[in-house]
């Protein structure tokens, strides 16, 4: 059997389910765990940087789905990147999204784990988390794609409750909605918040990366980045405001499960808001590892990763192999890192992709142009502006496994000569 029948993917998933994809892969990166780090940086400007975070990832999102257009075909910004610009920054693309989104999962199996198990099981009940959500992914895409709509649905019909619950004892406002920072440090606060919520977008790269399993692509793509964009984003408003007004920065960014607060004691509506975290986690679980293991497809295709991964199950089309790997470096992941450190990692990884993507998108010509070339310059400038704000542990750690990956495909290239 050539390499071509083996890495076939199932062109199947229509716009709602595409649509799905995206909103279950944000809905669990932003409500359930981004809250509290955000405010802890921000403080009462932290609706300044999801306003931020919420530009950038318009930008992203528009750029995306201008490539998608032209290039319908897995791996996402890497392809663009190597069709727009040349093989290494293709490379660097799709080498940070494999990267990003790996930390993206640990750190939605670590969110699953707090809302679901008790301190002495977490890091167990995680790995569980990650093992089942590869063993559905390996059934096939659609149903993954059936499984992301139960799981979203679930979760929004949770925070719904919540957020009732909420306004609901609400008598006088906990915090001020919005305070403006008045120095430097301040502001400085505010973009790191806003690189940190940004982790709570990027989800919609999931759509970007499917374009072999859509139907219509070249239409369906863009329609469902900017339709699922659309609709975590008011969704992460009202939450936003509803944390502020009745929680208050500073109980916020000490909160170790925030929207908990918004329900109190009562044990009904706290068993809702449990079960939803639960399946928002889970349902981002499912679209994150099923992205990357579509972008690690691509990259194994062109050589970049090694080709032993350039295979799909000749049932289901999915890359079995990719998957399960997978399964084993979260494993490793979940033994020894923190949320805080997922997150922030996250965040470095797929801010650069997306730098890319807005370059990429910035040297598109003639009818693939749908959007002024103002909104690439602005994502890809702000894009590194995040960047360079995010922890310093982040920063240094996402340079040196971007790094290591630089010296691999270096070492590779000399191999071939």
């Amino acid at each position: 059997m050539g390499s071509g029948a083996r890495s076939e993917l199932n062109r199947s998933l229509g716009l709602a389910d595409a649509v799905a994809i995206g909103v279950a892969s944000m809905v669990g990166a932003g409500v359930f765990a981004v809250w509290a780090p955000a405010a802890a940086a921000a403080g009462g400007a932290l609706l300044v940087g999801l306003v931020i975070a919420a530009v950038v990832a318009w930008c992203n999102a528009t750029s995306s789905a201008q490539l998608a257009a032209q290039y319908p075909s897995a791996g996402g910004t890497y392809v663009f990147g190597r069709r727009q610009l040349g093989e290494w920054p293709g490379f660097l693309a799709g080498w940070s999204f494999v990267i990003g989104k790996t930390a993206s999962v640990a750190a939605m199996a670590m969110t699953f784990a707090a809302y679901l198990a008790p301190d002495g099981w977490r890091a167990p009940v995680a790995i569980a988390a990650v093992w089942l959500m590869v063993g559905v992914n390996l059934l096939g895409v659609t149903r993954t794609a059936k499984a992301a709509m139960v799981l979203g649905g679930l979760a929004i019909l949770a925070l719904a409750v919540s957020l009732a619950f909420g306004w609901g004892g609400f008598d006088s406002p906990a915090g001020a909605l919005l305070t403006v920072p008045d120095a430097v440090g301040g502001w400085y606060g505010v973009l790191q918040s806003a690189g940190l919520l940004f982790f709570a977008f990027a989800g919609y790269a999931r759509i970007a990366t499917m374009g072999e399993e859509v139907k219509d692509p070249e239409h369906t793509i863009g329609r469902a980045i900017i339709t699922a964009l659309a609709i975590v984003l008011v969704l992460y408003a009202i939450v936003g405001v509803s944390l502020l007004l009745i929680v208050g920065d500073g109980a916020l960014a000490d909160a170790v499960a925030p929207l908990t607060l918004l329900v109190g004691g009562h044990p009904v509506a706290r068993a809702v808001l449990v079960a939803g975290a639960v399946a928002a986690t889970a349902g981002a679980l499912l679209g994150l590892l099923s992205g990357i293991g579509r972008t690690w497809l691509a990259m194994s295709r062109e050589g970049d990763l090694p080709r032993h991964f350039d295979h799909t199950h000749p049932k289901t089309k999915v890359p079995h192999r990719i998957e399960i790997t997978l399964g084993i470096l979260l494993t490793t992941v979940l033994l020894v890192a923190d949320l805080r450190g997922a997150i922030g990692f996250s965040s470095f990884g797929v801010l650069l992709y997306y730098f890319v993507a807005n370059v990429s998108a910035y040297t598109q010509t003639g009818a693939w142009r749908r959007w002024s070339r103002a909104w690439q310059v602005l994502g890809g400038t702000l894009c590194l502006v995040l960047v360079v704000t995010l922890p310093w542990q982040s920063i240094l750690g996402g340079l040196a496994v971007l790094g290591a990956g630089v010296v691999w495909r270096m070492v590779l290239l000399r191999r071939r000569v």
